[in-house]
């Protein structure tokens, strides 16, 4: 996925809470756009409910959506 379908999703209004999902597998939440930054190759998720960051690579990012929409496949 690239940055720009990314900041898609971050950009919505109103913004609905989304999940990204990376081709191992691992889905981290994005519960709002601010805890998410999008770099040139890099997506940044913080979870301040968890005290954690994780960086993806975006071409590890194989699909985000509202949560309903990625366990529904």
């Amino acid at each position: 996925m690239n940055a720009d379908s990314v900041r898609e999703f971050l950009n919505k209004r109103p913004f609905e809470a989304i999940e990204v999902q990376l081709s191992s597998g691992q889905v981290y939440p994005v519960k709002h756009p601010e805890n998410a930054i999008v770099m040139k190759n890099t997506l940044v998720i913080a979870d301040p409910e968890r005290d954690s960051v994780v960086w993806c690579s975006l071409i590890h990012v194989a699909a985000i959506g509202r949560r309903s929409e990625l366990h529904a496949a």
